[in-house]
């Protein structure tokens, strides 16, 4: 856009600067038509010898000359506007950058969701029968096959319309197939939703959609396969975190926060997740995260967000959208600072204290929270004693507010952002410096941007 612009603005002056020369040529021809002088009592030779006829001659030059000048002038001035107003333009582009560079995040996502048709199409035995969009559709009895027929020994984890399941479309390729029964409009309109989403979005915190299917009722998304899982599976399933060290949490809510804060600031119009949670977090082989299931995603100003249905989970929903349905960027913040307890604390978003009874992991470390000396007693036992105190008090602090009940004492996620960026390990993707790291947490390929 700023090149286009630029070199309109360069044909304008370029014209600016030859109109000079095309203003006094339709002015003053060098060729004037013949004009019948005026009547004069003298004979002509009396005429050219005459001093008055001189001085009349030199006047009309003046008269030439003076006009030359106010030409000149009035080009000059055209070329100062032409000047002025292009360094306005770049100061303002410079200034309020945002607006226009979101329009081309926007507009090199929709096309680079095009890049996933290419990657499938690589492998021959995927059959590919059309497209949704930008979208490839892949054969649904194939899917239906590399799943074997959706047994339940490939089940991935469960959601509230449908499964996902561990698929094999290809030698050299395994994928994520989620399975949704969309029986009523909702889920029809979180398949949709997902997938329009996902089809504009590319960031290597964002899962990555490779393609879509359907059969009667039965609408089939296909994504990247994470293998360690989610991260709710990894902290609350049998190895109750063993594997996760406390780089590697902060690694991981490092992860999620540059993912949101894609979505919030670098997407236009920015997109609310609105169903942030551990279980929505998936990790790879190397343990990178990646946000997942946008069913319930929306873009800011698409809709009235004050009367969209109620949507979330419990433990997660922010309070301001659980009491009064407002929704904010806010809210995904909330929801990333129970994530931050979870990663702190080893506990669930809601824990049971007896029967019928549930009490939040909010209002249950609060007090411990903002007291360091019992702030260590409440740390996950598998990280206990084995991070620098500064480092967990920041990270407290952090998810301190994050959590906080009034909205706008919640920091965005870009300064969430940067107050993690320097408590994970440069190995890990952050700026931090350690002599020494197990070689199990070093991922071969960090990140190569620290700041999204």
């Amino acid at each position: 856009m700023k090149t286009k612009l630029l070199l309109l603005m360069l044909l304008m002056l370029l014209l600016i600067l030859h109109k000079p020369t095309w203003f006094l040529a339709s002015a003053y021809p060098l060729a004037p038509s013949p004009q019948v002088p005026p009547f004069s009592p003298f004979p002509t030779s009396m005429s050219a010898s005459s001093p008055g006829i001189v001085m009349g001659a030199e006047q009309q030059h003046m008269d030439s000359h003076k006009k030359m000048v106010i030409a000149v002038a009035v080009a000059s001035t055209s070329l100062g506007a032409v000047i002025l107003c292009v360094l306005c333009i770049w100061i303002y582009y410079t200034k309020y950058p945002s607006k226009s560079k979101g329009k081309n995040v926007q507009r090199s996502d929709a096309e680079k969701g095009l890049a996933s048709s290419p990657f499938l199409s690589k492998f021959s035995s995927i059959k590919l029968v059309g497209k949704k969009g930008c979208v490839p559709i892949i054969d649904y009895k194939q899917i239906e096959k590399a799943t074997g027929n959706f047994k339940e020994i490939n089940i991935l984890g469960k959601g509230g319309f449908g499964c996902v399941y561990k698929a094999h479309l290809d030698d050299n390729l395994d994928v994520a197939v989620k399975k949704l029964h969309c029986e009523n409009q909702y889920a029809e309109q979180e398949f949709e939703n997902e997938v329009d989403l996902l089809s504009k979005i590319q960031h290597p915190n964002v899962i990555s959609l490779l393609g879509c299917s359907s059969n009667e009722d039965t609408r089939i998304i296909v994504y990247e396969l994470m293998h360690n899982g989610s991260l709710e599976t990894q902290l609350h399933g049998p190895s109750h975190g063993s594997a996760l060290t406390w780089h590697l949490r902060i690694k991981i809510a490092l992860d999620t926060a540059r993912g949101l804060k894609y979505l919030h600031e670098h997407c236009y119009p920015p997109v609310i997740h609105r169903d942030l949670k551990s279980s929505n977090i998936l990790l790879d082989t190397k343990f990178n995260a990646k946000l997942s299931d946008f069913g319930l995603a929306i873009t800011n100003g698409s809709q009235n967000k004050n009367n969209l249905k109620l949507s979330g989970t419990l433990g997660y929903v922010a309070p301001e959208y659980l009491l009064d349905g407002k929704l904010t960027d806010k809210s995904d913040v909330y929801a990333f600072g129970v994530v931050l307890l979870e990663l702190l604390l080893g506990k669930k978003p809601v824990e049971k204290l007896a029967q019928a009874q549930c009490q939040s992991i909010v209002t249950l470390a609060m007090p411990q929270l903002t007291d360091r000396s019992k702030l260590p007693n409440i740390v996950d036992p598998v990280i206990k004693n084995t991070m620098d105190p500064k480092h967990l008090y920041q990270v407290a602090a952090v998810a301190v507010l994050c959590v906080q009940p009034e909205p706008s004492y919640r920091p965005l996620i870009a300064d969430v952002l940067h107050s993690l960026i320097p408590l994970v390990p440069v190995e890990l993707g952050g700026t931090l410096k350690v002599s020494q790291l197990p070689k199990q947490v070093l991922p071969a390929d960090p990140p190569e941007d620290s700041s999204q």
